[in-house]
């Protein structure tokens, strides 16, 4: 019971050291070191597990994906081609009412597709539409506000890197998760739109309208993002195919955009270097992290407090629908104090075992898939859930004339179909495993 209590207590300990501002992977990893010694009661036998868990931690070859990705989404933005897609959206959709943001969501789309983050797509989508939004017109709420909204779909639209880490995590197959995030990131795409609709509609005054462009504009504007078309088609098409795995197809992606930017005379020594360093600046805090959540749950094995928790819940009777409710809700509760990669590291662990011992009438492939792809959605959510979603800081770094409250009231619309979304894709398993079951 003392292991079990040392465990429990763990929790508002690391609470507090992230609130003390603490980095997320330093706090889990004072913890889980601090922890084990409780528990065995002695420093030797835990500076020897954790010579071991280094080398099993980082010798996963899975997580080599992580940096090529990342890599992959500097050489697109260095090659120009998220300003390609915003001008293409923008040209197809930007004379509609609230077009333009409807553009930049589009954009976000294209640009998550070859990208696979969060943070890299708000950020560098930011960079490109923001300006354009306010020039259009559109208020700094709703343009700051659709920005960070669409940068979530960074990790939704596969290839995405938080993915591949629950993929690591849960040990599911990586090509099949990133099959089953394609139509619940389509649907997010969407209903972002229809959020930035209905918010034109009651708030007019918002938003701004365009001329319609030109046709030979539209179709120039279609011709000049063939290398995201092209790189999004060796990448995902490579995957699903079965030709080449996740790992070969973010190497090949990498060249590919990096060959791109360099025969299209953006890639010099200095983007190439710069490009090289933002990858590795991101690749050694996502590790960090990584390192930090694997000697935290450790610890918590140690405990039993997975197992406990797993024994109690099962033996308690509830529907697996309630208990699937209860998580998604600590999931969005946690997202207004955490980072994404942060949650799914600290939490999957502990949720994965208990979700597992419940029938929601799915086979075991199709249930780690289903959970995989609802934790990835509540975890995208807390990106953009005040007060502390990230996208909405970096958005809101980029214009320093919008107050971070008008970011706030912004993005609910956004929030609310975020949650409608969940609701939809908790009910209807199916929606998420429809492509899924049809290619397998």
């Amino acid at each position: 019971m003392i292991d079990l209590q040392i465990g429990l207590w763990s929790f508002p300990v690391l609470l507090v050291l992230i609130f003390l501002r603490l980095p997320i992977g330093l706090a889990m990893l004072i913890v889980g070191v601090l922890g084990n010694i409780l528990v065995r009661g002695s420093v030797a036998p835990v500076l020897s597990q954790f010579k071991d868990l280094t080398y099993a931690t980082f010798s996963n070859y899975s997580l080599s994906i992580v940096p090529l990705f990342l890599l992959m989404g500097q050489f697109a933005a260095v090659g120009g081609m998220s300003a390609a897609l915003f001008k293409a959206a923008e040209a197809w959709l930007g004379h509609r009412r609230g077009g333009v943001a409807m553009a930049a969501i589009g954009a976000c789309a294209g640009f998550g597709a070859i990208c696979g983050s969060s943070l890299a797509t708000a950020a560098t989508m930011g960079r490109v539409a923001l300006p354009e939004l306010r020039r259009q017109g559109y208020s700094g709420a709703l343009a700051t506000a659709t920005l960070a909204a669409g940068g979530t779909l960074g990790i939704l639209i596969p290839p995405s890197v938080v993915l591949v880490i629950y993929a690591v995590l849960a040990e599911q197959n990586i090509a099949r998760l990133f099959l089953a995030a394609l139509v619940p990131g389509l649907v997010a795409a969407l209903g972002y739109m229809t959020a930035i609709a209905l918010y034109a509609r009651m708030r007019p005054q918002d938003v701004q309208s365009r001329p319609p462009a030109p046709m030979a504009e539209r179709l120039r504007s279609l011709a000049a993002i063939w290398p995201v078309m092209l790189v999004f088609v060796i990448v995902v098409g490579g995957i699903y195919s079965g030709l080449i795995t996740p790992t070969e197809a973010a190497a090949v992606g990498a060249m590919a955009t990096a060959l791109m930017a360099l025969f299209g005379r953006k890639l010099t020594r200095a983007t190439l270097a710069e490009a090289f360093l933002e990858t590795a600046s991101a690749t050694a805090m996502i590790f960090l992290i990584v390192y930090g959540a694997a000697a935290f749950n450790s610890f918590l094995a140690l405990s039993g407090v997975p197992a406990e928790l797993a024994r109690w819940i099962a033996g308690s009777g509830q529907s697996p629908w309630l208990v699937m409710a209860a998580i998604l809700l600590v999931y969005l509760v946690l997202g207004c104090v955490m980072d994404s990669l942060s949650m799914i590291l600290l939490t999957v662990p502990i949720f994965f075992p208990i979700v597992s011992g419940l029938d929601f009438g799915l086979t075991p492939d199709e249930l780690g898939l289903w959970f995989g792809i609802l934790v990835l959605i509540v975890v995208e959510v807390g990106l953009i859930t005040p007060p502390v979603g990230l996208n909405l800081f970096i958005i809101n770094k980029l214009a320093p004339d919008t107050p971070i409250g008008a970011t706030y009231r912004g993005v609910l619309p956004f929030v609310a179909v975020d949650v409608v979304r969940i609701v939809l894709l908790t009910a209807f398993p199916a929606i998420t495993l429809f492509l899924v079951r049809l290619l397998s």
